[in-house]
């Protein structure tokens, strides 16, 4: 079965780590770490930001970008960031591709977006907004990922509960 993968290159704050690894586990999605970590993933850190089901989650650590490369040759990844010229919403997501996600502080190293600028999408936004938060921006990528494959594999709560309320 096809997995969508969530990659995050060197997060900082656990609290952003812990909410997209909960995504991910409800979602049935992997989770790619690549470091360095701006937090321990020990299990009092994990504890600390809300991570009581980590263990739940598919999760894979890299020592740096080339790791992660070289790990999952030929994965088509798609890199968000507020530099993109196409909406996130302009693109195909493969049942099996990478959505990636920069650090909080400075997002996608430039020399890493412009390997594949094709590949960069961007959540629109008013005014001056430098950017939503981490967890907000996966979420959004992720489900739409999610809808344009109907959801595979997913429970659709609406089929499950319609009986319940309509008696």
């Amino acid at each position: 079965m096809a997995k969508l993968n969530i990659v995050l290159f060197e997060p900082e704050i656990p609290a952003n780590t812990g909410n997209i690894g909960r995504t991910c586990v409800a979602t049935g999605t992997r989770l790619h770490l690549i470091e360095p970590l701006g937090f321990q993933l020990n299990e009092k850190a994990i504890r600390r930001a809300g991570m009581d089901y980590w263990q739940d989650l598919d999760v894979t650590r890299y020592i740096n970008w080339a790791d992660f490369l070289a790990k999952n040759p030929g994965a088509r990844i798609y890199m968000a960031t507020t530099k993109a010229r196409q909406v996130y919403t302009q693109v195909h997501y493969e049942s099996d591709c990478y959505l990636m996600f920069g650090k909080e502080s400075g997002g996608i190293p430039e020399e890493i977006l412009k390997e594949s600028p094709d590949c960069c999408v961007r959540i629109p936004m008013i005014g001056e907004t430098r950017s939503l938060n981490l967890s907000n921006s996966v979420a959004i990528l992720l489900y739409e990922a999610l809808r344009q494959n109907q959801f595979e594999h997913m429970k659709l709560e609406g089929e499950l509960h319609r009986l319940s309320w309509e008696e």
